[in-house]
């Protein structure tokens, strides 16, 4: 059941590798730090699998999660899931120092969180306890107050970003551990991560149905579409 599913999520694992060595190398310490950011931290999923096997829903590697059914989450909540989110990016940043186009769709997960927080959740002391629905395109509020938004999204970001370089660099013998294993091996279970890194910090992670980290990120990412009053 559990590979029938990994299917559908991801495609089929293509062994013809179309990935050259460098290109290999980069998506192993891309999806490390996704994987080793989210180990790490207290507020986020539990790695099921990680490859850097390509897939044929065109995914370069895949990084798959046990998301747990949430309704309501905390800035401090949401803010772990934006370092996880990120993690593959900076992996990169630090690993290489350049980066790739492989994060975009993290990215664009990672804004639309930033977003949400700031102009419908009431999280940003700024912008304040308000909530605005955009309807018809058109935004319900002053092109000062927008240029704010924008300011405190792309300062979230930052935020985030920091502390994920911050993980990464405090944790880079384990990102290097987990990458060459990952480069060796191509697929690592929760196991072989968990024999590799010890334990979660924060103890045994929360573990369901397997389910594929994108959507869940997806999810997050639209929680203000999404979000019920109590």
């Amino acid at each position: 059941l559990e590979y029938a599913i990994e299917r559908v999520i991801a495609g089929v694992e293509k062994r013809t590798g179309i990935l050259n060595v460098h290109e290999k190398n980069v998506v192993a310490y891309h999806e490390s730090g996704h994987a080793l950011v989210g180990w790490m931290l207290e507020h986020t999923d539990a790695l099921l699998k990680v490859t850097i096997l390509p897939r044929t829903n065109q995914a370069l590697g895949f990084a798959q999660y046990t998301p747990q059914d949430k309704k309501l989450y905390t800035a401090d909540e949401l803010m772990d899931r934006m370092c996880m989110a990120l993690g593959g990016r900076v992996a990169e940043s630090l690993t290489f120092n350049r980066i790739t186009t492989g994060a975009q769709n993290d990215l664009e997960k990672v804004t639309k969180m930033a977003y949400a927080q700031i102009r419908d959740f009431g999280f940003n002391s700024k912008i304040g306890n308000v909530s605005f629905e955009l309807t018809g395109g058109k935004k319900p509020y002053s092109k000062k107050l927008a240029t704010t938004m924008d300011l405190e999204a792309r300062s979230l970001i930052a935020a985030a970003y920091k502390r994920t370089e911050d993980v990464l660099k405090e944790n880079a013998d384990k990102l290097e551990a987990l990458a060459q294993l990952l480069i060796k091996k191509e697929t690592l279970s929760y196991q072989d991560v968990e024999d590799l890194l010890g334990p979660p910090p924060f103890g045994k992670k929360h573990l369901v149905t397997p389910l594929d980290y994108d959507n869940q990120l997806n999810q997050e990412s639209k929680l203000a579409d999404t979000t019920q009053s109590i």
